[in-house]
């Protein structure tokens, strides 16, 4: 997330599109390959998992409150005056003191959660969680299964579309997505520009450009990638999208530390800037505290599901569908 620092800061082409007058929306999503209970296939044996800890919780308060929010307010933050910690961390703050909060109608609206049911994953075949969450309390916690998770309906899968009510991202939709047994691992922002005009080579409606695309790669391999229109070779006028791609480990060699290596040496030389500071963490809170208060009024007794291995329930599509918009395919 550093990088994306120095990508909005340090390049003079790219701070004066960073707003609402060039951007039509932006994407953030984690996805994560693996459940919550890592399987021997041979033996059907638990190797390990991590059901004790996420189910009461969910994929909102595991990986929306913090995680995302901190990728989205070092995309749409303002530009601090420098790069002491708390300068970074007051500007990281004043994007969650903007978050557009949400009635419960609207949470209806702009949230969908969802649930992984049984299928393939990385070439096998997996249980659905609700099946992970009764074989954890059997074989791992030895205990009886407590009655509120009998039919879990804790989300593994989340997407919201948020706003920003500020100068710079006023009407702006801004699209998070991330879930559990997703078909791959990765984590990416992407920056959609606008339409160029319906003249010239966008002037067929019928079939109009792809739109430009700045993506910024976070896990597994960083780097970051810029899709644009090109023309194809001959004598005809015929548009073609194409990237242009960078990655850090081609280009510098090596390979980038994990986060949480990353997040010790820092801690150990005392720079508070990758790190949440109270006022911030509140802030959060805040803003996602009404869209669990609406789930838990809802009380339904079960989510939309999505098979293991696929991008998540239908509902999700139709989110973003609904603003003639879709997400991009990692």
């Amino acid at each position: 997330m550093q990088n994306l620092l120095v990508l909005r800061f340090a390049n003079s082409i790219f701070e004066p599109l960073w707003n609402q007058k060039y951007i039509d929306h932006v994407q953030i999503t984690v996805a994560e390959e693996e459940g919550l209970t890592v399987w021997n296939h041979d033996t059907h044996e638990i190797v390990a998992s991590r059901v004790g800890y996420f189910e009461g919780i969910g994929a909102l308060r595991d990986m929306v409150q913090n995680h995302m929010l901190q990728v989205l307010c070092t995309v749409a933050m303002e530009p601090p005056y420098s790069l002491a910690p708390d300068v970074v961390r007051d500007a990281k703050s004043q994007v969650l003191h903007c978050l557009r909060p949400m009635t419960p109608a609207e949470v209806k609206q702009n949230v969908v959660r969802g649930q992984y049911i049984e299928g393939d994953s990385a070439g096998h075949r997996v249980p659905g969680y609700r099946h992970e969450v009764r074989q954890y309390y059997e074989r791992v916690a030895k205990k009886p299964i407590p009655p509120e998770s009998v039919n879990s309906t804790n989300e593994t899968f989340v997407a919201l579309r948020l706003f920003i009510d500020n100068w710079r991202w006023s009407g702006v939709p801004i699209y998070l997505r991330t879930g559990k047994r997703l078909p791959k691992r990765a984590s990416e922002v992407a920056i959609q520009f606008r339409d160029v005009p319906s003249v010239l080579f966008n002037a067929h409606p019928e079939i109009p450009l792809e739109p430009t695309v700045l993506t910024l790669k976070v896990q597994p391999e960083e780097g970051l990638s810029m899709r644009i229109a090109s023309k194809l070779p001959g004598p005809k006028v015929r548009i073609y999208p194409v990237k242009m791609e960078f990655n850090y480990n081609t280009s510098f060699g090596g390979s980038t530390p994990e986060a949480y290596e990353r997040l010790m040496l820092d801690v150990m030389a005392g720079d508070a800037t990758l790190f949440m500071r109270r006022d911030a963490v509140e802030a959060a809170w805040r803003w996602v505290m009404p869209i669990l208060d609406a789930w838990s009024q809802e009380r339904v007794l079960n989510l939309p599901e999505y098979q293991c291995g696929t991008w998540g329930p239908i509902e999700a599509d139709r989110l973003i569908q609904a603003d003639d918009r879709q997400w991009r395919t990692l």
